[in-house]
């Protein structure tokens, strides 16, 4: 449905991003300046690359080696900026019926009656922005973009402006709306948890190129360099040598200890160990000869204790940096202070390995 590999230089700044998606949503993921609402705007083509090819379900619509460069109001594209860009002159159903100047005047009504039904906007259809929450906002932008019958729907930072009491519920309404519509959803955010909640796929983008492709769990759970590694929540990140394989597992030397990680087939020898902070379990040192299946089980002793919200991030020092993330009441229940000795636990298959250097 959506193939993007475009070039794009700018003062300071050079983008050059390939990705494609199909019937499912995409989310491009990165931190700010990364040029993902660059790329957003090239598909819908506010702005032009210097080169590359963008095809939109099966068209053309920007090829620079041919001169194909289709304007944005016939690429059949949606476009919803992160201000959502309504204007604020207008009634919710005048922003809706904006794009749709072709049709009949009673085809503009039937349309935009039908995506105020869509959205749930009944009752709001004279009411002006300035009269409109932040969700409604949200909700008479998409459906200004989906009243044009786009063939792809790209938004932008759709959530950064609401809420974060409503963030869910409109996050779920957008996963809804994208199975019932069937069509391809480019959705741009750095925030992880939200890629991991909406993303079919998850494409990362640092500093202005496409660093990864893949479904959340992948991409979460496999990064491809330590640079996504970091981006993606992976806090312990320590290298090390593959010393030895015993049936799918590697033992890996990280410092004077050994870690045993699962692995398919033979990797390379100096690599990056890598682990999420969750998979980490803590248990008093009097307890470590309790009965627990996890592979890796090594003695810490705790450096800092950081509150997180809900969570605490506990930073050990096994021989290595080692972070673990447990829940408060777990503090109080360990009554672990700065200093004090635990054993940290965490199974081989929650090891991901990244050569190192990486392979080129």
């Amino acid at each position: 449905m959506l193939e993007v590999g475009i070039s794009l230089g700018l003062p300071g700044f050079e983008l050059d991003v390939s990705f494609a998606g199909g019937d499912e949503m995409v989310v491009l993921l990165g931190p700010s300046g990364a040029g993902k609402s660059l790329t957003l705007r090239s598909v819908a083509g506010i702005v032009s690359p210097d080169s590359g090819r963008i095809v939109v379900n099966g068209r053309t619509v920007y090829d620079s080696s041919t001169g194909i460069f289709v304007p944005p109001q016939k690429r059949r594209v949606g476009y919803v900026p992160q201000d959502y860009g309504l204007f604020p002159h207008l009634s919710v159903e005048a922003n809706i019926a904006f794009g749709l100047r072709g049709l009949s005047r009673s085809e503009r009504r039937e349309r935009v009656g039908e995506m105020v039904s869509l959205m749930g906007l009944r009752g709001l259809e004279k009411r002006h922005p300035r009269q409109l929450s932040g969700g409604q906002k949200q909700r008479v932008a998409l459906a200004r973009a989906l009243a044009l019958g786009p063939d792809i729907l790209l938004l932008d930072e759709p959530f950064a402006a609401l809420d974060p009491a409503i963030h869910a519920e409109l996050q779920d309404e957008l996963v809804t709306l994208q199975r019932q519509i069937g069509m391809t959803i480019v959705l741009v955010t750095h925030d992880r948890a939200e890629a991991l909640r909406l993303g079919d796929r998850v494409a990362v983008m640092i500093g202005g190129h496409i660093r990864q492709v893949g479904s959340a769990s992948e991409v979460f759970t496999s990064p491809v360099d330590e640079e996504v590694a970091t981006f993606v929540g992976v806090e312990t990140i320590a290298p090390g040598q593959v010393h030895a394989y015993d049936d799918g597992l590697a033992v890996i030397a990280v410092g004077d200890r050994r870690v045993e990680a699962a692995v398919e087939g033979v990797v390379a020898k100096d690599v990056l160990v890598c682990l999420r902070p969750e998979d980490v379990v803590l248990t008093p040192l009097q307890d470590s000869n309790s009965y627990i299946s996890a592979r890796n089980r090594l003695s810490a002793r705790v450096q800092r204790i950081v509150p997180t919200g809900t969570q605490v991030r506990i930073i050990l020092d096994c021989g290595f940096p080692l972070v673990a993330l447990i829940t408060k009441q777990s503090l109080e229940e360990l009554a672990l202070r700065p200093g004090d000795e635990v054993v940290a636990t965490f199974k081989a298959t929650a090891v991901h390995l990244i050569p190192h250097p990486p392979r080129l």
